[in-house]
């Protein structure tokens, strides 16, 4: 099951919880449908599909301004570039 739709509907539409909640809610989730199937490497694969939502949302919450994104996101804008261009989400 996708990680980033299980995030999207572990939040209410009302006022959201706690961001840990929502993850913890989720993680309990996937590993309750993972059953005994072996997960490699859980936290490569959560941040495969997590990171590339974080950095679009907060970019287009900052209307593009990537200095702006990387403050909010606590990087430099460097890291933040080769990030969005790791998960090809850079518009050349």
């Amino acid at each position: 099951m996708n990680t980033l739709h299980l995030i999207h509907n572990a939040a209410p539409d009302a006022k959201s919880p706690p961001l840990k909640d929502v993850v913890a809610r989720v993680v309990r989730r996937y590993l309750h449908d993972m059953g005994h199937a072996s997960e490699s490497d859980l936290h490569a694969t959560v941040l495969a599909e997590v990171e590339p939502a974080l950095l679009q949302e907060v970019l287009a919450h900052c209307r593009g301004n990537q200095s702006r994104a990387a403050g909010i996101l606590g990087l430099n804008r460097a890291t933040l570039r080769k990030k969005l261009k790791q998960y090809r989400l850079l518009e050349d």
